[in-house]
């Protein structure tokens, strides 16, 4: 509640200031819950106290003039694609973006980052959410970007409704259709996890 008043205020104040917000090298993008099934679940089982609302997580890539984004999506699997590409992808929910950028004190090797992703590229999304180093899931992407510099952590996964303790529907019917047990308790990570991290700051709304 707290961090949807902040955003808020945040609205306002970038209002007339967004335009002017540059998008850095390594920026992270935070994509609002949309209305799809899968986008709720995800959001309603790894909210934090912070109480942000996110579902998605892409890396950016500023090559020049040129701002490209680099992310794991169900469509597509892992790709590279423009910025506006990234927009529309985001908005046709009408899903909000959100930049963080990582605290300069933990020296992340942004170039590094951004190679690190590429290997990725072309390689499916992960629907299983367990971890592969064939398939990709989008927060599992960013932090695999950056794992040299060690700034995510894995933690267990959980895919039950915090408020009842027992799985959330849509997990149990999605798991079944994959014939696979819930992974439970296995190491992941997800976008409202990565928010959460004293290693990023908020910088504004993408406009």
């Amino acid at each position: 509640m707290k961090f949807s008043i902040i955003l808020s205020i945040l609205s306002v104040i970038f209002s007339c200031q967004t335009a002017q917000i540059s998008l850095r090298n390594g920026d992270l993008l935070f994509v609002g819950n949309s209305s799809g099934n899968l986008s709720k679940a995800i959001d309603e089982v790894t909210k934090t106290e912070k109480s942000t609302n996110f579902s998605h997580i892409a890396l950016v890539e500023k090559s020049g003039n040129e701002i490209w984004i680099l992310h794991a999506a169900p469509e597509n699997g892992s790709e590279r694609i423009s910025l506006d590409e990234f927009k529309n992808y985001a908005k046709k929910d009408s899903s909000e973006i959100v930049i963080y950028r990582i605290k300069k004190e933990f020296k992340p090797d942004f170039e590094n980052a951004i190679s690190q992703s590429k290997t990725m590229l072309g390689k499916p999304y992960n629907f299983t959410y367990i971890l592969s180093d064939t398939a990709y899931y989008c927060s599992d992407f960013v932090y695999n970007s950056f794992e040299k510099d060690s700034i995510f952590e894995m933690n267990p996964m959980t895919f039950k409704n915090p408020q009842t303790n027992e799985f959330h529907p849509t997990w149990i019917l999605f798991y079944q259709k994959q014939n696979l047990e819930i992974p439970e308790g296995e190491p992941g990570c997800n976008p409202n996890g990565m928010a959460a991290s004293e290693k990023l700051e908020l910088i504004g709304i993408l406009k």
